[in-house]
C-alpha cells in the first residue's frame, strides 16, 4: 500500500451545486473508490458503525473485495454515517493532498444529499431536523409545562416512536421556560483594553438549542464575559445553523439558513467582534461547512475567520493576559468528554486548558476522555440508531465513571446527557450534568 499522507488534511469545496453531485451512478463509481481504499486500509473500524457495516459487506463477497458488493447496500454505510468528521480529521492517512484524495464524509454527505433530493427521507427525521419549527413553543409557559409533561410519558414516546421515528428510552431535552434571546441583556458595555491580539467585544450567537432547550448555559457564558469585562450583544437574530439539515442531506434548506444568518453576521465580523457560540456543531457549520458550501462568498468567509468555541476565544483572552484568574469555588472531580466537533475545529484542547487553569487556583481533579460519545445529533435519539448509539459510546461511558466523579461535562450539551445515560443503564449512580461554561461560572463564584 503507498505510504499515507505526512501533511495537514486539506478540504476541497463541496460542489453541491452542479449537476453531477446528484448523480447516483458517478456517486456510486466515487464510493466503490473510496470504499476500496478503506477497505485496504481499516483504521476507521472503531470510530463508528459506518466502517463495520462497510467491512462485513466486503467480507461476505465471494472474493472480499469491494467490486462484489451490490450497490443497494452501499445505503447500510452511508445511513451509519453522521458526519462527526472524525475519520477525514484524525484517522485517514489518505486524505488531500494525497493523490486518493479521500474524503469519506463529505461523500457521505454526496449521498445523502442525492437520497434527500429523491425524497427518501422520511417527514418524522425532516421534523426532528427542523430545530427552529419544535422550538418554537419554547417559552410559553403553560405549552412548555404541558408539553413536558407529556414527553415523559410511556404513551407519548410510543407515539413519538411510531410518528417520528423517536426510541423511546433514548434522552429527549425539555422545552425552556424563557428563551435565551428573550431572557438575556441584550448587551452588556465595558472598557476595551487595547493592545490585545484578540477581538475585545463578542457578539453571542446564541445556537437553537440553548435558546430553545437550556439557556442556563448562555446566561453562564454571558455572566463569565461580564466577569471579565468583554462588552457583549446578543446577535441581532438567528435561525437554526443548518447542520441538523447538513445530517439529512437537505442542502437546499442549509442555504437558506445561511442566507439568513451569513449576512447579519457578518456585520458583526467587520465591526471586529469575535462571535461565539456555545455548541461545537454550529461553530463548526459557520468556520468548516458553510466555507465549503460557499467558498466565494466574502461574507461567509469573513464569518468563518470571526467565529470562536468559547474557550477558544477565553483562552486566547487569557494568553493576552486579560482572563481573571479569581477563581473562588473547587469543582471537585469532573469527568470531561471533547466532542468530535470540537476535535474537528483544529484549535486544540481548549477547554481542558480552562479547566487545568482553574485548577491552578481551586481544586479540580480532572478526568478528560477524547472519544466519541456516540449522540451525534439526532443520530442517537432515533429508534434505529439510539442502541447503536449508546454500543458506541460504551468505552466512553466507563472512562468517564473512572474515579466516581462529581459532575459529568461535555462541550456539547446533549452528548453530556447522553453519556449520563449511558452511565446510568451501566450501573454508575446519577451524576450532576453540567456545560464547562456553567462549571467555569461556578468556578468564579458569580
Amino acid at each position: 500500500m503507498r505510504e499515507g499522507n505526512l501533511e495537514a488534511p486539506t478540504r476541497h469545496p463541496i460542489a453541491w451545486t452542479g449537476a453531477d453531485y446528484y448523480d447516483e451512478t458517478s456517486a456510486f463509481k466515487e464510493m466503490e473508490r473510496v470504499f476500496d481504499i478503506c477497505h485496504g486500509c481499516r483504521r476507521c473500524v472503531s470510530l463508528c458503525q459506518s466502517f463495520p457495516n462497510l467491512f462485513d459487506l466486503v467480507d461476505a463477497t465471494a472474493d472480499g473485495e469491494v467490486h462484489g458488493v451490490q450497490k443497494p447496500d452501499y445505503w447500510k454505510v452511508v445511513d451509519q454515517c453522521y458526519l462527526c468528521d472524525l475519520c477525514y480529521m484524525t484517522k485517514c492517512p489518505y486524505t488531500p493532498p494525497h493523490a486518493w484524495s479521500v474524503d469519506f464524509p463529505h461523500l457521505m454527505l454526496r449521498a445523502k444529499a442525492i437520497k434527500f433530493r429523491r425524497g427518501e427521507v422520511k417527514g418524522g427525521e425532516r421534523f426532528l431536523a427542523s430545530t427552529d419549527v419544535h422550538g418554537q413553543f419554547a417559552g410559553i409557559p403553560v405549552v412548555v409545562q404541558t408539553v413536558n409533561a407529556i414527553n415523559k410519558t410511556k404513551f407519548a414516546r410510543r407515539q413519538m416512536d411510531s410518528m417520528l421515528g423517536v426510541h423511546p428510552d433514548a434522552w429527549m431535552p425539555e422545552l425552556a421556560m424563557k428563551r435565551f434571546r428573550w431572557s438575556a441583556a441584550r448587551s452588556a458595555a465595558a472598557v476595551v483594553t487595547n493592545g490585545q491580539r484578540t477581538p475585545g467585544k463578542v457578539a453571542i450567537f446564541a445556537t437553537c438549542y440553548v435558546n430553545y432547550n437550556e439557556p442556563g448555559i448562555g446566561h453562564d457564558l454571558l455572566a463569565v464575559l461580564a466577569h471579565n469585562d468583554i462588552p457583549y450583544v446578543i446577535v441581532e437574530k438567528e435561525k437554526c445553523c443548518g447542520m441538523p439539515k447538513l445530517e439529512l442531506g437537505d442542502l437546499d434548506s442549509v442555504a437558506r439558513h445561511k442566507q439568513a444568518n451569513v449576512p447579519v453576521l457578518a456585520r458583526y465580523a467587520k465591526e471586529g467582534y469575535a462571535i461565539v457560540s456555545a455548541v461545537p456543531s454550529c461553530t463548526l457549520m459557520f468556520k468548516q461547512e458553510l466555507p465549503l458550501m460557499f467558498p466565494d462568498c466574502a461574507d461567509t468567509l469573513a464569518v468563518k475567520e470571526a467565529m470562536y468555541d468559547p474557550f477558544e476565544y477565553l483562552v486566547a483572552r487569557h494568553k493576552d493576559g486579560l482572563l481573571k484568574t479569581d477563581f473562588k469555588a473547587a469543582l471537585g472531580k469532573v469527568s470531561y468528554q471533547i466532542p468530535c466537533h470540537g476535535r474537528v475545529q483544529n484549535i486544540g484542547r481548549k477547554t481542558e486548558e480552562m479547566f487545568r487553569l482553574i485548577g491552578s487556583t481551586v481544586e479540580v481533579t480532572l478526568n478528560t476522555v477524547e472519544r466519541c460519545s456516540g449522540h451525534a445529533g439526532t443520530y442517537g435519539v432515533k429508534t434505529p440508531t439510539h442502541p447503536v448509539a449508546l454500543k458506541i459510546g460504551k468505552p466512553v461511558f466507563k472512562s468517564m465513571a473512572k474515579d466516581e466523579p462529581d459532575v459529568i461535562s461535555s462541550d456539547c450539551p446533549m452528548a453530556g446527557h447522553h453519556i449520563a445515560q449511558g452511565m446510568q443503564q451501566a450501573g454508575t449512580p446519577a451524576r450532576d450534568v453540567q456545560h464547562p461554561l456553567s462549571l467555569m461560572r461556578r468556578a468564579y463564584g458569580i
